[in-house]
Parts: structure tokens; sequence; C-alpha cells
């Protein structure tokens, strides 16, 4: 569609749109996202700390779509960008918090675990807060958090398993809260196992998937409203085994 399409259809077509805000958007899984949605016909939000980044994605969006700089771990000055942004969209109909980090390393300095609390929970905390405030007000919406398989059991990367089960057990915390009050709210937990970005990390990996086809399932899992939903499909089957095993066969491989 382009300026010389008939204005009635122009305006069809832009109330036909959905707006979404897609928090964590510069690379990986965050930015397919961004672009497989574009091409579904959503007016896009997105956000990211690395700039530069940022910029290249929003090139590649539809004209209605913006970007906006936010690092989720200054959590004062994200709230006040998040609120900008849906002030500027007016209505949202998605949000999904791509947003996280981790670190693989043996010795595990505190400044790496600090670094993953301040995003995954403290960053995310703030950003999941806000978003069941604003959809309270506007009466609907569907809030979508990406967690982790690491999410259902503790792992020698510590601080980040921990974080993505708290990650997973705050969305479980909205969605019993939505209910009790009644909201027409969806709060969906999607737990990725490997996908092949910068995050997949260390030797011996299997079944890594490609991010387009990770960012295709999760999509698809947004739109049927899934309450938990793990990415690809078969590390549903790797959560229940995990869950299973006994400790000491479990600290060997974890």
């Amino acid at each position: 569609m382009n300026l010389h399409t008939p204005v009635n259809k122009r305006m069809k077509a832009y109330n036909n749109m959905k707006n979404a805000i897609i928090i964590g958007a510069s690379s990986g899984i965050g930015r397919e996202l961004a672009l497989q949605l574009t091409a579904m016909n959503y007016r896009l939000c997105v956000t990211a700390r690395r700039e530069e980044l940022l910029k290249k994605l929003g090139a590649a969006l539809s004209r209605e779509s913006f970007t906006r700089k936010m690092d989720i771990s200054d959590t004062e000055s994200a709230i006040s960008i998040f609120s900008e942004i849906t002030r500027k969209l007016g209505t949202v109909d998605l949000i999904i918090i791509s947003a996280g980090t981790g670190f693989i390393n043996p010795e595990m300095p505190w400044e790496n675990d600090k670094c993953t609390i301040d995003v995954n929970v403290r960053g995310f905390t703030a950003i999941a807060n806000t978003s069941y405030q604003f959809f309270k007000e506007q009466g609907y919406g569907q809030l979508a958090g990406i967690s982790s398989v690491a999410a259902v059991r503790g792992g020698a990367t510590a601080a980040y398993n921990a974080s993505k089960a708290y990650v997973s057990s705050y969305l479980a915390g909205l969605r019993a809260k939505a209910a009790k009050e009644k909201l027409s709210l969806t709060v969906s937990d999607i737990r990725p196992g490997l996908v092949d970005t910068a995050m997949a990390q260390g030797e011996g990996l299997f079944w890594v998937a490609p991010v387009p086809k990770a960012a295709k399932q999760i999509i698809q899992c947004i739109e049927r409203k899934k309450r938990i939903a793990y990415i690809t499909k078969r590390w549903r089957l790797i959560a229940i085994l995990l869950k299973l095993l006994p400790e000491g066969i479990y600290n060997r491989i974890a």
C-alpha cells in the first residue's frame, strides 16, 4: 500500500491494524517477531537499548510503526517511556516483553548476576506491572512474556534460571489476578528452548531452532491465546524430563 492507494482503502487498512509493543527488539527473537508482525499488518512500537540496531530495524518496518530507545534496567525511565508509547498508540492489542539477558561464566561474578537480575527481574517486572495496569484501564489486551525452558528448574546458570522462573511465576500471578478481577486480558508465558541467537552458548547444543521458526511459533501461540507455550513444541518433553529427573542425575547435566 502506498500514497497512490485510494484514501478509503488506506483508511480501512489503517483501521484494521492491530497495535503492538515489543520490548527488546534490537536482535534475536524480538527483532524477528517485529518483522513478522509488521508483515501481518500490525502497527508497532519496538524498543531496545542498542539504538543503532533499533534504527536498522525501524527502517524495515511499516511506515506507521516507530521505535523508541529503552533500557528496562533503568526502571523509572522505562516506565515513563512506556507511558509515552501507549499515549502515542492510543490503544494497544498486544505487548511482548522480549528483553532479557544471561551469562555463562563458571566463575559466576556478582556483576553478571546483578545484570541478569536488573534486566530479567526488575526490568521485566516494571514493564509487566505497567502493562497490566494499562490493560486494566483499557479493558482488554494480551501480554506475552518471553521466559525460558530454564524456568522449570534451577541450573548452573543460577541467576538466569531463577530469573526466568520468576518471569513465569509473575505471569501466572497476573493471570490469576486478571481472572479474579474478571478482566478481558490474556497473559501468555512463552518458554523457548534453544534458539539460534547470541544467548545460545555452549557445546553440544541440540534442537536449536532457527529464529524465524521460533518467532512464527510464538506468534501462533499468541494468536491462539495460549497460557503457556514451549518453543519449539518438542521442548515441552524436555521440560517434563527436567522436572522428573532425580537431583543427583540432574545436577550432573544442569
